[in-house]
């Protein structure tokens, strides 16, 4: 059986590198993104069975759509990688609400309802790898150092990570686990990043690939777990 995976905000940066990553195992790959043209675009520099798809994660609408398009493409999907991310650097008092909502929508509702619409296929089928890329600024043991919108809204994706995962019927061959990519060179992280968007989607990867008996609820950097 070949794996299928879907991948938000596959179209750049750290998402790209998972699309690529994922390609390199062999697996077929439903690229993700707001933008039809980037998408497509994105979707031809990579090499191997990937596919565009084109989802405006703030809508629930699109988000039904997608799925339905996708899942037509190549069947049920195994891996879900909520890659998708926004930043407002904004205080708490002076954060718009249309921007909170939008971080909620991308980083929780949209991992949220993509969860809840793959998962029974993947528990059905005793195979599935849910793995949502948070941030350390989403970390309370880390003092929750992001700007307010992206703190927040990363921590709530750790809790449905967590969540999720104690949610999963024992002996299944499904996980549910949280990363944080590091700080990466990309648009959202800055021209002054140490690490590249390769090394930063490195862990995502990794979990994608990890074997049955693999780690299920827990928090990673650098294939590392990390405190919540």
């Amino acid at each position: 059986m070949t794996p299928i995976a879907m991948v938000t905000g596959g179209n750049r940066g750290i998402g790209l590198e998972i699309v690529k990553g994922l390609l390199k195992l062999g697996y077929k790959v439903l690229l993700v993104g707001r933008d039809e043209d980037n998408t497509e675009q994105a979707a031809e520099e990579c090499i191997g069975d990937v596919h565009p798809i084109v989802m405006d994660l703030s809508s629930t609408n699109a988000i039904s759509d997608g799925v339905v398009q996708a899942q037509a493409v190549f069947g049920d999907i195994d891996i879900l990688v909520n890659n998708a991310g926004v930043m407002f650097d904004q205080d708490v008092t002076e954060l718009p609400e249309q921007d909170l909502q939008t971080a909620f929508d991308v980083h929780v509702k949209a991992p949220a309802l993509l969860t809840k619409t793959l998962l029974p296929a993947m528990i059905d089928n005793n195979y599935g790898r849910i793995i949502n890329v948070s941030s350390g600024w989403g970390s309370f043991a880390e003092g929750l150092e992001g700007p307010p919108a992206y703190a927040i809204t990363k921590a709530a994706l750790n809790a449905l990570t967590v969540k999720t995962a104690a949610q999963i019927p024992a002996g299944k061959n499904v996980t549910v686990n949280a990363m944080c990519p590091g700080w990466v060179h990309t648009r959202m992280g800055g021209s002054d990043a140490p690490l590249s968007p390769e090394e930063g989607a490195d862990t995502a990867v990794w979990l994608a690939g990890q074997d049955k008996g693999g780690p299920n609820g827990l928090f990673f950097r650098q294939r590392k777990p990390i405190n919540w």
